[in-house]
């Protein structure tokens, strides 16, 4: 299995739980388990090791062009600093990944991938899309040399903003670099996967476990939380929050996981426009729908949901809510 540039720190630590999440080693959870974990990041705050996500730069002239194509959001109008939630698309309308897109530059930009697709998602980019464009900008895979933490909850910024005063005035989806997080050399990104206030921090893999160290230590006193896979989930699932596999993936499309306001018809064009026009025109035929169960099992993904006896769907991920104590 795959191990993050933290595995030898937090194997180490009394309590946690290690799994296998689509070939990566890493924590479910740490010694107080995820429903304690999942309240220090609605109530205080969070540590996750994410660095099982993937990540490549996009250069070059027509880079803005290339991934205005590729992509189902605007990337021709985003300005230095911003970040950019999007989706890439088949030519059919259903989803090869849902991406985070950094813009550095015109002509450079930073692009986060799923880890379970990073393979599938470079060999679209490179020579799958089907794009128009004379020639192809320069992609260069930064997965391996690159980690990724994300400190998350409502006093996520009382910790940061010991080593960098500016981010308690950073907007969502903009990002700051370098800062400088203890000795670590960072950039720093008010974006998240919990639907709580709180940033992602990208520094050098060979730098991981000082930042995770330094964040602790800054932290220690307003009773931060390493916090592994099982709260993340319940986190997004609560948010209401997609992931990849389950309310998308490449036999369901944004439009039928109610992810419409990302995908921007109005362009000229992009991979799986004219198929997503025509659902649109014709009628979307499913959709995403939460249930609440009226006893105490919980629904898991692909269990079948029925009507009077009648199989009108199936579940995409279920579990219970720890915030509100229902299924």
């Amino acid at each position: 299995m795959k191990r993050t540039p933290l595995f030898d720190v937090y194997s180490q630590y009394e309590g946690v739980k290690l799994v296998d999440f689509g070939g990566w080693e890493l924590p479910v959870n740490f010694s107080k388990g995820i429903n304690a974990e999942h309240e220090a990041v609605r109530t205080n705050v969070g540590l996750f090791d994410v660095s099982h996500m993937g990540e490549c730069l996009v250069t070059g002239e027509n880079a803005t062009g290339f991934l205005d194509y590729l992509c189902t959001n605007t990337i021709s109008g985003m300005k230095k600093g911003e970040v950019m939630y999007t989706m890439m698309c088949y030519p059919n309308g259903t989803v090869v990944d849902d991406l985070l897109v950094y813009c550095r530059d015109t002509t450079s930009y930073l692009v986060v991938m799923n880890a379970s697709n990073i393979e599938k998602d470079l060999a679209w980019m490179h020579d799958g899309v089907p794009y128009p464009g004379a020639e192809r900008p320069t992609i260069v895979d930064l997965s391996e040399k690159t980690a990724l933490l994300a400190l998350q909850g409502p006093k996520a910024v009382e910790v940061l903003k010991t080593f960098c005063p500016e981010c308690e005035k950073m907007p969502p989806f903009t990002y700051r670099s370098p800062c400088a997080v203890g000795e670590v050399m960072s950039l720093i990104s008010r974006t998240g996967y919990t639907g709580e206030d709180g940033f992602e921090l990208y520094c050098a893999a060979e730098e991981a476990a000082e930042l995770w160290d330094t964040l602790l230590e800054a932290g220690e006193e307003l009773g931060i939380e390493c916090c592994g896979l099982g709260c993340r989930d319940t986190l997004r699932l609560e948010a209401k929050l997609p992931l990849y596999g389950h309310e998308i993936s490449d036999s369901i499309t944004p439009l039928e996981a109610n992810l419409g306001y990302f995908v921007r018809l109005e362009k000229e064009d992009f991979c799986g426009k004219k198929a997503l026009a025509r659902q649109k025109e014709e009628g979307i035929p499913r959709t995403l729908r939460g249930v609440v169960m009226i006893d105490k099992a919980v629904p898991r993904s692909g269990c079948e949901v029925f009507l009077d006896d009648e199989p009108i769907g199936f579940v995409t991920s279920g579990t219970k809510s720890p915030t509100l104590q229902v299924f």
